[in-house]
Formats: C-alpha cells, structure tokens, sequence
C-alpha cells in the first residue's frame, strides 16, 4: 500500500507525453483527411464554396506582385534621376486632381534662363530640354529612317552639352555633343539603343558618322546610347527609342516649339532645398510676380515623384483589399453555409460521437479543423493561381510583377482566420447538439 502514494519515476512521464503528442497529431489529421473529404464527395459545391477564398486570394498574389514590380521600376526610374536633381516647368509633371486649364496657359520657360541658374550659388549645372513626344503616351511621334530601314514613334530630344553634367548619359559608341555642335546648329544625333539596333541591324557599332533622316532633314549619327533599364510599365524602355540632339538644331527644326523644361543639378544633395529656393526666386523674378501671386511654374525634384508613387501604390492597394475582401467575405459566408449544411448532414454522427464520450470541445475542434481546411484549400488554390498570373505577367507579356513571400504567408493567414471566424458558429452548434435528440435523427 505505500508504494500507492510514490510518483512515477521521470523516465516513465516521456513516454507518456510522447503518446499524448502522437494522439494529438494523429487526431488532428484524421479531421483534416475528414474534411478533404468532405471536399472530394461534393464537388461542385466545395467549389462553389470555395470559389470566393480563390478570387480573392489571386486578386491579393496578383496586384501584390504587380505594385512590387512597379515599385521596384519607379524606385530604380527616381535613383536614375538622383537626389540632386530639380526640374522646373510651367506646371507640374504628373498629379492625381484633374488638372486645372490655368497650367495649359501658362507661358513656357525660356531656355536662356538655364544659363543664370547655372550661376546660382548652390547649383552646380543647368540645362534647357525640350522634346517631340506624345507624353500621354510616352512614346515619339517622328520616323527615323536609314534607307530602307526605318525606326517608328521616336522621341525627339534636344539639350545642351550641360546635361552630361546632369545625367550620365552612358554613351555606348561615339561621343555626346559639344559646345561647338550647339553654336553651329549642327544636324547631329545620338541615337537610342532600340533606335540604334533598328536602323543598323547589321553592326550597330558602325553607326557613328553614318546617315540618317528625321523629319525629313539629313542628320549625322556622332554616337549611341547604352540599353536602359526596363520601362516603369514593363518591357522595353521607351526612352531606348530617342534621338537626342543640340536644343538649337531641334529648335532649327521646331520654329513653333518653345516648351522647355530646365534640368538643374545641386551642388550637394544635402543643399538641394537651398538651390530649389534660389531657382524659384530667380523664375519669379523673370516671370515678373509679385509678392502676392503663386508661382506660375512648378519645381520638383525626385522627393516630388517618390510622394506621388506612394500616394498611388497606396490608393492601389485599398482597391486590391476592397476587391479581396469581397471575394474573402463571399468565400467565408460560403463556408459557414456548406459547414452548417455539413453539420444537419452528420447530426447522427455527432450523436454518436458524443455517446461513447467525445466531449462539446472534440465535437468543436473537429468542425472548426475542417473549416480551417476548407479555407486553406481554397487559398492554396488561388496562391497557385495569382503566382502563376504573376509569371505569365513577368516572363510572357514582360510586365513588372514581383513575388513577395510576405503577401503569400499573410494570404494564407487569412485564409485560417476565415476559416475559424466563420467556422466558429457551426461549430458551436455542433457542439451543442444533445447526443440523445442527434442519435434519434
């Protein structure tokens, strides 16, 4: 009798917890192999059920993935245009308000005053630029031609030998433009890595002192472009179809075109806001605005564009959550509805089971296992489906879409939470049912 009141020894307690785990996880997967199938015996209405979890899910992979691409693009587009760089311009470049017609009126910006700016304290270069392009568009409206070969929709751009001190214009073959090329008005080109390559397939390389027509006027190529990086919008850059030249030949070109936008760069980055002061200044001066008006003109630097991506990526992504919670609270109704159907079904199976013992929090755990495992289903479902319309994006129709792992762990998060939150009252009335009354059904 007194060995009744000694404990097991230590050595005994593991095996016993081991047994207890193994039973744990044996349980937990025979639930979820009864609620697969439950899956498998009603197809078309597990699909049904399902149905919203996957859209919703794809929505949430597939715009995830197509804002990461996108940000990787703007992100990478506003490093290219460095810290240091301000551009002015008779109103701004992009805004999410309709534009007012006031802007369209406004009179441009000579590109003489890029000569006084450059002399301001804190800046270190300036340079007038104007370009022939459809900007709603992004692309060039001339054709650049080499006998029979002929390069379409190309964006026409003229500077002054300053932007190099701006921009690393990454020139391939030949050379930029000089002083000389801007006082003679001289009929030279650099020509685009796309523009290059079309118009001379055979050795691009061979390019520099050849011939080419724009617009109709014969034009030295004296140097090509490297390739750069992918468009914001996915493949190719648009700004690999150019034909860069000296702002006074283009002018030659253009008489009526006189809508300049001047490119500053700051000494220091960390004075870029004291040269953003004295460039505005010195355009309210020679726009002639007293004290009391608004500017008439715009100043932005990369600051400006980075503020506005974020603003848009933002509204964005609440449209994708609006989407995808639609999609996720049909899914979840849907579940609740197919679990309640599933819990009339086995009212006698739920009697049963409470009658050789299983208590209301067997009952519970079984019903909200399976549906858990509904949800998980589906948003394994439309995991598959969003990642692959993400590689079909990125590989076959070269659109920025980026994978993110957090955006497919925080998918299937909410898959589980769907489950369990609109699992819980099936659940619960499961749990609930009299063993005496379930076995009578």
């Amino acid at each position: 009798m007194a060995t009744l009141g000694k404990t097991l020894p230590r050595t005994a307690v593991l095996p016993v917890r081991s047994l207890i785990r193994k039973e744990g996880a044996l349980k937990l997967r025979s639930e979820v192999l009864l609620a697969l199938d439950t899956l498998r015996k009603n197809p078309l209405r597990s699909a049904l059920t399902i149905l919203g979890i996957v859209i919703g899910i794809t929505t949430v992979i597939t715009v995830s993935a197509v804002i990461n691409g996108l940000n990787e693009n703007v992100l990478g587009g506003i490093r290219e245009l460095g810290s240091d760089t301000i551009i002015a311009y008779r109103f701004p470049w992009a805004s999410l308000s309709r534009p007012p017609s006031e802007w369209f009126n406004r009179k441009e910006l000579q590109a003489e005053w890029a000569d006084d700016i450059a002399k301001l304290p804190h800046v270190a270069a300036a340079s007038p630029s104007m370009r022939i392009f459809m900007p709603q568009f992004g692309s060039g409206t001339v054709d650049v031609r080499r006998g029979s070969y002929r390069a379409k929709n190309v964006i026409l751009q003229g500077n002054t030998p300053s932007i190099s001190k701006i921009f690393d214009l990454k020139v391939a073959f030949g050379r930029p433009f000089n002083d000389t090329d801007t006082e003679h008005h001289a009929p030279v080109a650099l020509l685009g890595y796309d523009t290059t390559r079309i118009l001379f397939p055979e050795s691009p390389a061979r390019s520099v002192g050849e011939e080419v027509t724009v617009d109709g006027q014969l034009f030295t190529v004296i140097g090509s472009f490297e390739k750069r990086k992918q468009g914001i919008s996915g493949g190719s850059n648009p700004e690999d179809n150019i034909a860069i030249m000296p702002v006074t030949t283009l002018r030659k070109l253009y008489p009526n075109k006189k809508d300049y936008v001047i490119f500053a760069k700051a000494k220091d980055p960390s004075n870029v806001g004291e040269a953003v002061e004295e460039i505005r200044d010195m355009l309210r001066r020679k726009r002639r605005l007293s004290n009391d008006k608004p500017d008439d003109f715009a100043l932005f630097t990369s600051d400006y564009f980075l503020d506005l991506w974020n603003k848009i990526s933002g509204l964005i992504f609440i449209l994708m959550f609006a989407v995808a919670s639609v999609g996720l609270m049909v899914g979840g109704i849907g579940v609740m509805n197919i679990m309640l159907v599933s819990v009339t079904e086995r009212t006698r199976e739920i009697g049963v089971r409470k009658a050789i013992g299983a208590k209301r929090g067997n009952i519970l755990a079984q019903f909200l296992i399976e549906a858990v495992t509904l949800s998980a289903v589906g948003g394994v479902i439309g995991v598959l489906f969003g990642s692959g319309l993400s590689l079909l994006m990125r590989y076959g129709l070269k659109m920025p879409a980026v994978l993110s792992f957090f955006w497919i762990s925080t998918a299937l998060i909410l898959c589980a939470l769907i489950g369990i939150v609109f699992g819980v009252y099936p659940a619960w009335k499961a749990a609930r049912l009299d063993p005496v009354e379930a076995l009578r059904y």
